[in-house]
């Protein structure tokens, strides 16, 4: 088979200097979007958010109760 050389047509896409809006369908709407996806997911950030808390809550009693088991007692005896 021989080689021949095909010309291939190719679309070029460029961006003009003097008109850019890259990112403005970002935040179109951003409030919407954003309150929309938080009722759909409430479960799962509940969900995700609830035993961070709850670790973050115990971590720091512990410490706090650690903090106060070390200080020395304070009593009217000397």
């Amino acid at each position: 088979m021989g080689k021949i050389p095909v010309k291939v047509r190719a679309v070029t896409y460029a961006l003009s200097p003097f008109q850019q809006k890259v990112m403005t369908g970002l935040w179109k709407d951003f409030t919407h979007k954003v309150t929309h996806k938080v009722t759909e997911n409430w479960i799962s950030a509940i969900l995700l958010v609830g035993p961070v808390v709850g670790v973050h809550t115990y971590v720091k009693s512990y410490q706090e109760r650690e903090k106060l088991e070390h200080r020395p007692q304070l009593s009217g005896k000397k």
